[in-house]
């Protein structure tokens, strides 16, 4: 007998006997990988798309994770201690036949470090995220990109505001823990911090637990866990409102989490949305609006 390919698995979860961590998950990846080599659509079958946005907060390797994703290197490696809370930049790859659409978004910042035009600019850069969206037809997934260490309330308050508040909890969102090469068994991270998460509120529709290092051991063994989860999201429906529902329900929640911020209390905002934000003045009226109820 001849076959194009193989999996040598158990379907036995990791509480059977003897219990052995991350084996289960070991075998899922190995199957979404067999299906992907070995799978031919019909030529007929059109090219499916999907519209990511990925977020975290700077430093836990968003732009190596989304060049692991890609297969190449479509973002570029940078420190970006400049960039600013919601800033956020597209990109574009296919993984087989569906095209991925990729925001990749700077999170929330420690509340204290969030100056007065820090807050202003990240609402500008908040609608032009929410723009972006809403032509490109919507969200299918939200990916939250974390540190392997320890978690902390501005990770909580970054996936409730775009779990709760950009996606008003209708879309799916995904974990991906990064910087995990010191793991013997990456995937043994997840058992050890699940609850802990859970504690804080976090609740993930799947994971992969990886590493962005380029020529490490498990740079492939990440590449296909974080691709096989992302392709279990490509017939998911996509997530979109109003453009300036959208906008004001956004700007509330963030506001909302960068803490007691006095100076926007009787601030002109439908002039800051006009003149900075580039907002028609009836549009900005209604988000001006929005803020206030």
């Amino acid at each position: 007998m001849d076959f194009t390919g193989h999996a040598c698995i158990t379907t036995l979860t990791d509480e059977c006997h003897p219990p052995t961590t991350g084996r289960y998950r070991k075998c899922q990846v190995a199957v979404h990988q067999l299906i992907q080599r070995c799978s031919r659509s019909p030529k007929s079958t059109s090219s499916k798309d999907l519209n990511v946005v990925l977020f975290g907060e700077t430093g836990v390797g968003k732009s190596s994770l989304i060049n692991l994703m890609a297969g190449k290197e479509v973002a570029k490696v940078s420190p970006d201690a400049d960039a600013c809370t919601l800033d956020s930049e597209e990109y574009g790859f296919e993984i087989g036949p569906t095209r991925i659409r990729m925001w990749d978004t700077v999170g929330l910042e420690e509340p204290d470090t969030i100056s007065e035009d820090r807050c202003f600019t990240a609402i500008e850069k908040a609608i032009q995220l929410i723009k972006s969206l809403s032509a490109a037809g919507g969200i299918n997934l939200l990916l939250f990109c974390i540190r392997a260490n320890r978690i902390t309330v501005t990770i909580q308050n970054n996936y409730r505001l775009f779990y709760e508040v950009l996606g008003r909890k209708e879309v799916p969102v995904a974990l991906v823990v990064t910087h995990l090469e010191r793991e013997q068994q990456m995937e043994d991270w997840w058992p050890r911090n699940e609850k802990i998460l859970e504690r804080y509120g976090i609740m993930a529709a799947g994971h992969a637990c990886v590493t962005g290092v380029v020529g490490h051991p498990k740079y492939q063994q990440s590449q296909d866990a974080i691709r096989a989860l992302l392709l279990q999201y490509d017939e998911q429906g996509k997530f979109m409102m109003p453009p300036e529902a959208w906008i004001g329900r956004l700007l509330k929640g963030f506001v909302s989490f960068v803490g007691d911020k006095a100076f926007l209390r009787g601030r002109d905002m439908v002039r800051i949305l006009t003149k900075r934000c580039q907002l028609r003045p009836d549009v900005a009226q209604r988000v001006a609006a929005c803020l206030e109820q």
